[in-house]
């Protein structure tokens, strides 16, 4: 498996397989495609990575920044991240996580947040946070990872892309 930067070649190969990763997730309103688009489109697709198994994207984690209501900077969010079906279960949603959160780390970022399952994030470092909240969803399903000594306090607020329409 080979992790590296999307390209601007990319962007269909990134299309069909996140589509393919959400068709049938519970809580999908099968606009992840949109969002990476809407994002692509406003120049706040921060990190674009791909997955690829002999030569086939399998795989894609975007980040964006987000905003906090305290001013602090340097925050990301992490998703949409899309591994084909076949290939899912296999260590590659591991290795997209890991490697965008050591470039961000690498790049000084102050932190990270996800909006997902808990027990799956927390193996990444995230967790609930006391001083970070999304109103728009159930706080059991927002966590967060402090990536330098530097905290923010107050409301999160993902890139208007995330409200892309269906």
């Amino acid at each position: 498996m080979h992790i590296r930067p999307e390209r601007a070649d990319d962007t269909d190969a990134i299309t069909a397989v996140t589509r393919a990763a959400f068709q049938d997730h519970p809580h999908s309103d099968q606009t992840e495609h949109l969002i990476i688009a809407a994002l692509r489109a406003t120049d706040a697709l921060a990190l674009s990575l791909l997955a690829e198994v002999d030569g086939q994207v399998v795989g894609h984690i975007a980040f964006s920044p987000v905003t906090i209501s305290d001013g602090s900077t340097g925050w990301y969010g992490l998703g949409p991240i899309s591994v084909l079906p076949g290939k899912q279960k296999l260590g590659i949603g591991t290795r997209l996580i890991e490697t965008g959160l050591d470039l961000l780390r690498a790049d000084q970022a102050q932190g990270c947040v996800v909006a997902g399952d808990a027990a799956y994030y927390q193996r990444f470092g995230f967790r609930h946070s006391d001083t970070l909240a999304y109103p728009e969803l159930p706080a059991e399903y927002f966590l967060a990872l402090p990536l330098q000594t530097n905290s923010a306090h107050g409301i999160v607020r993902y890139h208007p892309a995330f409200s892309a329409p269906a």
